[in-house]
């Protein structure tokens, strides 16, 4: 296979109004984020997952743009975005922007043409129907929108504020691939790409993800755009199987580099329910099997996976999976162990690395998240119990990862000098936050540091075979071996003693958030224990 960058980097999402606020409005901005690159530095990652900062009206907090090539002016300007790549690379950061070409805002120029003249060029820029089918949108209720000023309904398969762009209009596409290139030539280090398996669909079909032309349009784009250039990749596809995977991500077909697979993150709900039904407790079995899955499945050189607990649409992992109480620190290690030492790139959300959790969301009015509240709305309409809805957005909400970034102790963690931020400061910031864990030798952050700079120095981590081990339950156990070196991983994901039979002599530890030769001796394994040896 050959070896690219992204092979042994970790990648750090941040959700720009969370991260840090430079200028006192409650809300996140680019020269926020600037001021806090040498944290970035120290913490080693290679690349900033960047969520959108581009112009837009955040009816669905900038994953509806109505210019992708302007800055959005609650996060600065252009001189600062350029100042944001200049500082990045200097520390050996690249950039990576979220790139959202499923939909624009209903605010995009684009959209006011097609809206405003049906024999514009721009009317085929978006699907409209003179009836609607029964399409739904993931933000509840109908994916239609009846349009009064042109006597027809537009798709828009998120909020009605973000219509769905006709991918089969070839005009269209390479004026997206025209921006990309603008955003390449500015020295970005790749792409994010939102919901990008929604560009094939073809709505008169109900095919939604998928679609037949998909992969035409996505090797298209790789030969217009960021094909010549050594850029990450990675595409947001929450149906995809190994299969679909390898047609992304296989290095042949010139798509992309890797996807995001969502199949484990589905164990946080109830089966064949939705999202807002969450499932209690983490089911470790079926943990082990789909992580075995993609581990085994997409092979060497076939594709390669991303990994991932967190994002800024789903619950801290904390709260969902691991302990918020006396193991917080513990379960925290355990559960970044698991992940950074299997084959694929890890990404890291903003405040992972310090063990942030979900907030105590009390009512309707703290929330700001478009889909939670979509969901209240209509729940409450259908008869629902309020205290029932608060507790499924309480553990499930998108809002969760979205507050403040905890920095100090000071008023509202250091993220803002203002009194009201745009999301509350959750309450626990005194305790858990930045300056906290940088001054405690033994806190998640320098766990993670361990496990970046491991990523950077061990070809293993690349290149070696996954082997998933039989044993309890709630441990999860495997060997990542080559022909001449062999790795034991072993975590238990509960907060109960465990067996586990250790029968290889430890060569060497590479990271542990436990006394290994206790571990060796009792052969038993304490709450959240959770290591990697070499072994013979």
């Amino acid at each position: 296979m050959q070896k690219h960058w992204w092979h042994s980097a970790t990648i750090y999402q941040i959700y720009p109004k969370s991260f840090m606020d430079s200028n006192g409005d409650g809300i996140g901005d680019l020269q926020g984020i600037i001021s806090k690159l040498d944290y970035l530095e120290k913490l080693g990652i290679t690349a900033i997952w960047l969520s959108p900062v581009y112009q837009s009206p955040m009816d669905d907090n900038g994953y509806d743009i109505s210019d992708y090539e302007a800055i959005a002016d609650i996060f600065g300007d252009m001189s600062d975005m350029e100042e944001l790549l200049n500082q990045a690379n200097q520390r050996g950061i690249k950039i990576v922007m979220d790139l959202v070409v499923n939909h624009t805002s209903d605010e995009h120029a684009w959209f006011i043409e097609a809206r405003d003249n049906a024999a514009s060029p721009k009317r085929d820029y978006y699907i409209w129907r003179d009836q609607p089918n029964d399409l739904v949108s993931a933000f509840s209720g109908s994916a239609w929108e009846y349009d009064d000023e042109s006597g027809q309904y537009y798709l828009h398969l998120f909020s009605k504020k973000q219509p769905d762009l006709n991918w089969e209009n070839e005009e269209l596409r390479h004026k997206i691939y025209d921006m990309m290139n603008f955003w390449i030539d500015k020295g970005i280090g790749g792409f994010r790409m939102d919901v990008i398996d929604l560009l094939g669909k073809i709505p008169d079909q109900k095919i939604r993800e998928n679609g037949p032309k998909l992969h035409d349009y996505l090797k298209e784009m790789n030969q217009a755009s960021f094909g010549e250039h050594d850029l990450l990749t990675v595409g947001e596809t929450w149906g995809a199987t190994p299969e679909i995977a390898k047609q992304y991500s296989n290095p042949d077909n010139q798509e992309l580099s890797m996807v995001f697979q969502f199949e484990h993150i589905g164990l946080q709900h109830k089966p064949d329910r939705p999202k807002w039904d969450y499932a209690k407790g983490l089911d470790v079995p079926a943990l082990k099997r789909i992580f075995n899955k993609w581990q085994t499945q997409l092979e060497l050189g076939q594709g390669w996976n991303s990994l991932f607990w967190n994002n800024h649409d789903l619950p801290r992992v904390l709260s969902i999976w691991g302990d918020t109480g006396i193991y917080r620190e513990k379960s925290a290690k355990a559960l970044a162990i698991l992940l950074h030492l299997m084959r694929g790139t890890p990404y890291i959300y903003q405040g992972e690395e310090i063990g942030m959790t979900n907030y105590p969301f009390e009512n309707l009015e703290q929330l700001e998240d478009i889909e939670s509240l979509n969901y209240a709305k209509e729940a409450l309409e259908d008869g629902g119990d309020l205290s029932q809805i608060m507790d499924s957005i309480r553990v499930i909400g998108r809002d969760n990862a979205r507050t403040p970034m905890q920095w100090d102790k000071t008023a509202q963690a250091g993220f803002s000098e203002t009194e009201k931020t745009w999301l509350p400061v959750n309450p626990n910031y005194q305790t858990i936050n930045v300056a906290a864990a940088l001054e405690d030798p033994d806190s998640i952050f320098y766990t993670y540091q361990a496990l970046v700079a491991l990523r950077k120095e061990a070809a293993w981590l690349v290149d070696a075979d996954f082997e998933l081990l039989d044993t309890e339950d709630q441990v999860f156990a495997y060997k990542r071996y080559t022909k001449d070196e062999t790795y034991l991983v072993v975590v238990n994901l509960s907060g109960q003693e465990q067996a586990i039979k250790l029968t290889c002599p430890v060569q060497e530890t590479i990271i542990s958030n436990t006394d290994i030769q206790r571990v060796v001796n009792t052969q038993t394994l304490e709450a959240w224990d959770a290591f990697c040896v070499r072994v013979k």
